[in-house]
């Protein structure tokens, strides 16, 4: 009876924490370049909106999710000529951007809400999705979850075993020694916040075309800045990202799920878990000294002539 209870919730759990898994392995690779980028939410809600449209239009799920990557790409490439061209802030440019998203995504999105569009439905894996317990919570989903099931191993791969990868690192803790070295730091910048931009806007168009086939205004409500958090949380890891998603991701359809029960603690309680939680993560992470795992040079802007 247990095991029947829990086998739903866990389902729920990794389709809720898969948008900020695609969002956190996003950040996780911007960062590694040496760029901070608080506009996560609003990278989001872009790639969530433009992922709609272009469903709706095309009648195509496929181009779609892929338009709201592009739509990352673009809105991250907004943060990279302000931080690597202009020299600007990258802290203010973040928080800049996740304003910018939202109200472009909120003005252009209003006449949409409530309409629905071509998405992605629940595959059952054959055979896997026969495995007693297993099947039912991992080999259920659609396929855009079962991407999740690679891509943090390929973007460890790439991060920790190709020479391209090894040099987002580089510029991301060293970028002096680097271009000594013979590396462009602005090219591997870009590379960082573009790549990156691209993953964040992948986490959007899940929401958009997978997790609810429908727009609403602030569909992302926060999981930006969830991903900011579980980056923290994650040590900068792609493996430990995949945990910190799912812990998120359980907290979250937990809490809907409660109040689908009609339990008795206020609403307004309950949405507040999963913020609560970003909380004593960043405390314990802080406590933890996670810092010592951040790229060295995170957040340093380095002239283009030096």
């Amino acid at each position: 009876m247990i095991v029947e209870l829990f086998i739903p919730l866990l389902a729920a759990t990794i389709q809720s924490g898969t948008p900020l898994l695609y969002a956190t392995l996003g950040e996780i690779i911007t960062e590694k370049s040496g760029v901070l980028n608080l506009g996560v939410e609003g990278i989001m809600i872009v790639g969530a909106l433009m992922g709609f449209l272009a469903a709706s239009f095309t009648g195509n799920p496929a181009l779609a999710f892929f338009v709201a990557g592009l739509a990352g790409t673009a809105t991250a490439a907004i943060h990279g000529l302000v931080c690597l061209v202009f020299q600007g802030n990258q802290v203010v440019s973040g928080l800049a951007l996740t304003i910018l998203g939202a109200g472009f995504a909120n003005y252009l999105g209003t006449s949409f809400v409530g309409q629905s569009a071509p998405g992605f439905s629940p595959y059952a894996i054959p055979y896997l999705s026969d495995i007693p317990v297993l099947g039912p919570i991992a080999f259920n989903h659609d396929p855009l979850v079962y991407l999740t099931y690679v891509i943090p191993v390929i973007i460890w791969f790439y991060l920790f075993s190709t020479r391209h990868g090894l040099s987002i690192r580089a510029v991301g803790e060293n970028p002096f020694a680097a271009r000594a070295g013979g590396l462009s730091v602005s090219d591997y910048r870009w590379a960082g916040i573009l790549g990156g931009g691209f993953f964040m806007g992948l986490g959007g168009g899940y929401l958009s075309l997978a997790y609810t086939h429908l727009w609403t205004n602030n569909m992302t409500a926060g999981r930006g800045w969830i991903a900011v958090a579980l980056v923290i949380f994650a040590f900068w890891r792609p493996g430990r990202a995949v945990f910190g998603a799912y812990l998120f991701g359980g907290i979250m359809s937990l809490q809907l799920r409660l109040q689908a029960a009609g339990t008795e603690l206020p609403s307004s309680l309950l949405l507040m878990l999963p913020y609560l939680l970003t909380i004593i993560v960043l405390v314990l992470s802080s406590w933890k000294s996670s810092k010592s795992a951040a790229p060295a040079a995170l957040g340093v802007n380095m002239e283009p002539s030096e």
